[in-house]
């Protein structure tokens, strides 16, 4: 339809628009809730071992969506959990909840027993008067005082649990920066908190930094154990094109798994490196075709991967093969099996992540090389007959025929200017 032509249609549109959006959410629910029911039925008649059961099914549902297979994992549990909250499900498809806070419900009493799930779904859904104007904030702890209220139990070894998922994470930010998220029990992550702003307290204003990059600082001086943040030594893989390190280019370069950064950027990283007495700098070369910027392959006989072939993999494909996945590579394994004739070399290699690469060996998935004379490509067939087609991207340097360095040049001129 078009857009609205009044102030007060265009907000109203919007709301209808989220209702809509709701709707649609609780439709891919029961459609991954009967793809789960039909598929349990085929696996029971065709005899399919218990634990083998289901395999690949969060996988398959991330790809239907284009996601990836964890958020696969979240749809099917999602879809599983709405068929015991019926009154979560019907505020959902009639708009009054929206998908998140249907998710923050499913949260929230995931851990419990299906009876004080259906319990704490009809105190708090079952009048969908009584959702209108909630926040995320308030949904969320109201369930928390139910939950505690019908099973205290459950809410203290659900924490007891909890304390055994603590882990440290990082993941690439805007602006060549990185997150770096340490999950800890709470007593131990107010204590890493509160001694960062006590030593930042302490000593901000002695120089032009603030509070929050003296905490930053002060959290890489004390975790490494180096005198000062910026003198910290560890292992960068980055991808460069020969012109870019020789300062013939600007051409992107790239750190494999965090993207690309500036070549400027990247020429300074190597100096500082080389500046370093106690720095090993190493040079390793990888060779494309200019023609389509794909990676020279290797061969081997073995069947596994040596060490330098799986690298060169994991710099073709940067991230799991497998469409709208995106997570890093986990294992380099055979696109068609050893064991029906699949060589161990670059062609019939794909970097995955864990999951697919579990996912790809039950019955009906496949994976198969349709180009490897040119930029490496891939058909990713599921179960249910869905094909998925993935190229790896062009390497480090490449540049489209379309696209003229004196171009390039240009636009960095009008840039500057």
């Amino acid at each position: 339809m078009p857009a609205a032509d009044t102030e007060s249609q265009a907000a109203q549109r919007l709301t209808v628009l989220e209702e809509i959006k709701s709707a649609a959410t609780a439709a891919q629910a029961r459609e991954a809730g009967r793809l789960d029911d039909l598929r349990n039925a085929d696996e029971v008649a065709r005899k399919v071992p218990k634990a083998r059961q289901g395999r690949g099914l969060s996988a398959e549902i991330g790809l239907a969506r284009k996601a990836s297979p964890q958020k696969g994992a979240q749809y099917l549990g999602f879809a599983r959990a709405m068929t015991e909250m019926p009154h979560t499900m019907s505020a959902l498809e009639t708009g009054v909840l929206t998908e998140w806070r249907a998710t923050i419900l499913v949260r929230e009493t995931g851990y419990l027993t299906r009876e004080a799930r259906g319990e704490i779904d009809r105190r708090m859904c079952a009048d969908p008067g009584s959702l209108i104007g909630k926040s995320d904030k308030q949904i969320e702890a109201e369930a928390k005082k139910h939950a505690y209220e019908l099973d205290p139990h459950a809410v203290v070894g659900r924490a007891a649990k909890a304390e055994k998922h603590r882990r440290v994470t990082s993941r690439p930010a805007p602006d060549l920066m990185a997150n770096v998220t340490a999950l800890l029990p709470m007593k131990q992550g107010v204590a890493v908190y509160a001694a960062l702003k006590q030593h930042a307290d302490s000593v901000v204003g002695g120089d032009e930094r603030t509070r929050d990059q003296i905490m930053a600082d002060t959290l890489v001086e004390r975790i490494t154990g180096q005198a000062a943040a910026q003198a910290v030594p560890v292992a960068v893989d980055l991808v460069v094109s020969t012109d870019a390190l020789l300062g013939l280019s600007d051409e992107v370069a790239e750190i494999p798994g965090h993207g690309p950064i500036p070549a400027a950027m990247a020429r300074q990283m190597i100096v500082d490196g080389l500046d370093f007495a106690e720095t090993e700098t190493t040079l390793r070369r990888l060779f494309t075709r200019p023609d389509d910027g794909a990676l020279v392959s290797m061969e081997s006989r073995a069947r596994a991967f040596p060490k330098a072939l799986a690298h060169l993999v994991r710099v073709r494909d940067k991230w799991c093969r497998t469409a709208y996945c995106g997570n890093a590579i986990a294992e380099i394994d055979h696109a068609r099996a050893h064991a029906e004739g699949g060589a161990t070399s670059a062609d019939n290699a794909d970097g995955c992540c864990r999951v697919h690469n579990r996912a790809k060996e039950m019955p009906g998935w496949s994976y198969y090389v349709v180009e490897s004379g040119g930029r490496h490509t891939m058909e990713v067939t599921t179960p249910t007959g869905g094909s998925h087609t993935t190229t790896a991207p062009a390497a480090i340097g490449h540049r489209p025929a379309t696209i003229s360095r004196a171009e390039i040049r240009f636009h960095q001129w009008l840039a500057v200017a």
